[in-house]
């Protein structure tokens, strides 16, 4: 029989041994959590990530549209408004791009310059109030403008008129033009963007026009480089000079 001395012994060391697994447990158990919270942590900080890299509209725009050719920064892409993605050519030159009466006289363009302002009151709704200037160049519009940008498609003037009232230039031709002509065109925005607009106009008397905020240079044909130097002297003339310009 064991002696009292030795029993009190096997009791301290059963003592010690279950007070050293309880020890390890509880390592266990804090380890298992630290592992638990890094796994959350991560989680977290790679969802914050992706929701800055994919980002959300930030109220400055709204199109669904996107590409090289389109900002949103200034205004929307309406629905069914697709960019124009096709490769441009370059846009030649030959002539006064500065001389805006010289340079439309050489490509047999008209210019009418201060037009009436008829209006510039917010509405709503789809429906186009009776415009006098053909293709419009005020008027009421929509509360959303065009964004800068080239499109495939015919914005509603209620979007562009107010991107006219904003400084912006609308590059107008007909659908008919020949697709070189488009393509030179296209090179022409690519040649300098900022602020500008591009789209096919079936409904203007013109085969090319540009346009400002009471402002249009009309051109019944497309004369190449000629057409391409009045547009580029229109433009350098009127861009940012409408009645409430934005930056580009």
């Amino acid at each position: 029989m064991a002696s009292r001395k030795e029993e009190k012994e096997r009791l301290r060391k059963a003592r010690e041994e279950a007070e050293a697994g309880s020890m390890r447990q509880e390592r266990k158990r804090l380890l298992l959590g630290y592992a638990v919270a890094g796994l959350i942590s991560v989680a977290v900080v790679a969802g914050i990530v992706f929701a800055i890299a994919g980002g959300g509209d930030d109220g400055s725009g709204g199109g669904s549209a996107s590409g090289d050719r389109i900002n949103t920064t200034f205004g929307v892409a309406p629905s069914g408004v697709t960019v124009d993605d096709r490769e441009s050519v370059e846009a030649p030159t030959e002539g006064s791009t500065t001389d805006l009466e010289a340079a439309a006289t050489a490509a047999n363009c008209e210019l009418l310059s201060d037009q009436k302002d008829e209006g510039s009151t917010h509405i709503e709704g789809d429906e186009l109030p009776d415009y006098e200037a053909n293709p419009p160049t005020s008027g009421d519009h929509s509360p959303d403008p065009l964004a800068d940008g080239a499109f495939a498609d015919t914005p509603s003037p209620l979007n562009y008129i107010h991107a006219l009232e904003h400084g912006r230039i609308a590059v107008q031709y007909q659908p008919s033009l020949a697709e070189q002509s488009q393509l030179e065109l296209l090179g022409l925005y690519d040649e300098d963007s900022a602020g500008m607009v591009l789209f096919p106009n079936a409904e203007m008397p013109y085969e090319v026009a540009a346009t400002a905020w009471t402002q249009t240079l009309g051109c019944e044909s497309y004369e190449g480089a000629a057409t391409l130097d009045a547009i580029r002297a229109f433009t350098s003339q009127y861009r940012a000079r409408g009645p409430e310009p934005i930056a580009m």
